[in-house]
């Protein structure tokens, strides 16, 4: 269920509550307003009698179908996120039959294949646009066939010598799809800004070595407790307090390094 989808059906739902609230409001007052007929009021007094006795039910009725909605929702939203993962495989698949030196058939079925699923994939996420019960409609990612047609130009079955220049392009064409791709059909996923997002380039760990210092009382209490006790295999101990002091000298080398 697409994001418009539900917003359509939450919007309906809204203005189905908003119109039953009011002539509730409308069916409890009525005997205050004057000028309605004694048979209007009574009907309007039973009619809240009858909707507050039925509230519990129409509660848990309509809890229930938005529980079914927003499943389905989740269900739609998982099936979409899995096709693009898909979608990404078959663009590494395809860049990297166009990566290789010679073009083998193997290679080049491979490649045509994991296009050829995602092509038909689609349908377990998306009908086609426009279709109707007797028109097939159209293909909603039409990026998808691009990509087929120009793998299909490196096809060693008709072609044996491809260019280095034809794979250069076919390789463009297909990251010219992927990126058209990935600007329309992520939108259905409701992607937000990270909040703590790292925008430089060339980035580096801000934080320095150490632990707070009740982290280093706990380690030197467990060291002190252990000391006490003999090892069973004080080979062990050796090499590990050996190769410890080594990591310590080297990262204390590199640190001095940096610093300078």
């Amino acid at each position: 269920m697409t994001r418009n989808s539900v917003n359509r059906t939450l919007s309906r739902l809204y203005w189905s509550l908003f119109f039953i609230l009011l002539i509730l409001l409308a069916a409890k007052f009525a005997d205050d307003i004057p000028g309605i007929p004694t048979f209007v009021v009574n009907v309007a007094g039973q009619l809240y009698e009858f909707m507050r006795d039925m509230s519990l039910l129409i509660a848990t009725g309509g809890v229930a179908y938005l529980s079914n909605l927003f499943q389905k929702r989740s269900k739609f939203v998982e099936s979409l996120e899995e096709e693009w993962r898909s979608i990404v495989r078959t663009k590494s698949t395809l860049l990297n039959f166009c990566e290789k030196p010679y073009l083998s058939t193997d290679d080049y079925l491979t490649a045509f294949s994991r296009i050829s699923e995602t092509i038909d994939t689609m349908r377990i996420v998306y009908r086609n646009a426009g279709e109707t019960d007797g028109l097939i409609g159209l293909y909603p990612y039409a990026p998808l066939h691009d990509m087929r047609r120009a793998i299909q130009t490196l096809d060693p079955r008709i072609q044996p010598e491809a260019s280095s220049e034809q794979r250069k392009l076919v390789r463009d064409c297909i990251l010219q799809c992927f990126y058209a791709l990935r600007e329309t059909f992520l939108e259905e996923l409701d992607l937000e800004e990270p909040d703590h997002p790292l925008l430089v380039s060339g980035a580096r760990r801000a934080k320095v070595p150490g632990a707070h210092v009740s982290a280093l009382v706990r380690q030197t209490y467990q060291r002190s407790k252990m000391d006490r006790d003999p090892s069973p295999r004080k080979d062990i101990s050796d090499l590990l307090e050996t190769e410890r002091a080594k990591e310590k000298d080297a990262n204390g080398q590199e640190s001095s390094a940096r610093k300078s």
